[in-house]
């Protein structure tokens, strides 16, 4: 054989080694504090059926419903063990990445999903540009609910919040801090604690999504909620760069588009599971107070001070800039 045969040989040898190897099954290992048999499970379950479908066995999804924080799931990402290769988690989870997801902790910087949508499209460049650069790709958007307030005591006003001892999570020292300055009486507790912490009296007011009260089954010691919409709980598949570099290019549109499924899928499914959750707990002896327009106006003209006093400290001074204008331009070009 000529030497030049021999090149061309080696070559096809090698090319063939690397289609091979480049068309090996992945198997994406996801992890998720969402508890089995919720709208968050069976929506990632269809998406790892699309996964597989799409891309004829060459992406998988093992989905984990994990025990712990979500914290620790971050960690495990950014620990590059293999243990971990993406993860559906909330904005506290985000935050563990990068302090810019902070903006979606802000309460009451949001009124309606609407509105959440359109600050969140100016923002998007910002946090991908932020997740890549500690090594994260954002594969979609999640949603969580609404959180509201859920409480022993009747609450319609900002006043009556801060004579509540209010829960908050425990190690979030930030918030700690800020919920102090503002003069909230906050207690720090794991989230398995809220329900004891309820019965006992050790707090007596909690921000919940709907579906998370029922899941701690509050409803045996919470008497009201106050539909105030303190923020959404919005969340977001992501991935870690090393596990999306395994993907094939043309394999990753098929990823992103079932992603971006399970994100319509959630802003449809959620509130539907959150407006359930509510009427359940409305039969167990649930009140639900509604502010009327003027108490409103006056509540959310208050909380706008407390969104001030997030800048630069819980939250970014550049990201935060952006979201308050964005959202200023959403109220000003809908205002009735």
């Amino acid at each position: 054989m000529s030497g030049l045969k021999r090149v061309f040989v080696l070559a096809a040898t090698v090319a063939a080694a690397s289609a091979t190897l480049l068309a090996a099954p992945v198997i994406v290992k996801l992890s998720t504090i969402s508890p089995p048999g919720t709208v968050w499970d069976t929506a990632l379950a269809s998406m790892g059926a699309d996964w597989k479908k799409a891309t004829d066995g060459r992406v998988s999804l093992k989905v984990t419903n994990a025990q712990g924080t979500e914290s620790k799931i971050v960690n495990s990402m950014k620990m590059g063990a293999n243990l971990v290769d993406a993860a559906l988690v909330t904005s506290s989870g985000l935050s563990d990445i990068d302090p810019a997801f902070n903006v979606y902790g802000i309460p009451f910087l949001f009124q309606s999903d609407a509105e959440e949508q359109y600050v969140r499209a100016k923002l998007e460049p910002i946090l991908v540009q932020r997740l890549e650069a500690k090594k994260f790709k954002l594969v979609s958007w999640g949603h969580g609910g609404w959180v509201q307030l859920f409480s022993t005591v009747e609450i319609k006003t900002l006043a009556d919040l801060k004579k509540t001892k209010l829960y908050t999570s425990a190690g979030d020292d930030k918030m700690q801090s800020w919920y102090d300055a503002n003069g909230f009486h906050a207690i720090p507790l794991d989230i398995t604690g809220i329900t004891q912490g309820m019965t006992t009296g050790a707090i007596n007011a909690a921000p919940l999504p709907p579906f998370g009260a029922v899941a701690l089954q509050l409803s045996r010691t919470v008497k009201f909620m106050l539909e105030v919409n303190v923020d959404p709980l919005i969340g977001a598949l992501v991935m870690s760069q090393s596990m999306w570099d395994k993907i094939d290019p043309a394999d990753r549109e098929k990823v992103v588009a079932a992603a971006k499924v399970l994100e319509k899928r959630l802003q449809t499914d959620v509130p539907a599971q959150d407006a359930k959750s509510v009427a359940d707990m409305q039969k167990l002896g649930l009140k639900v107070t509604k502010l009327d327009p003027a108490s409103a106006a006056t509540f959310h003209t208050e909380a706008d001070k407390l969104v001030a006093s997030m800048e630069g400290k819980m939250v970014p001074a550049d990201v935060f800039k952006v979201a308050m204008q964005a959202r200023d331009e959403y109220r000003k070009s809908h205002a009735k």
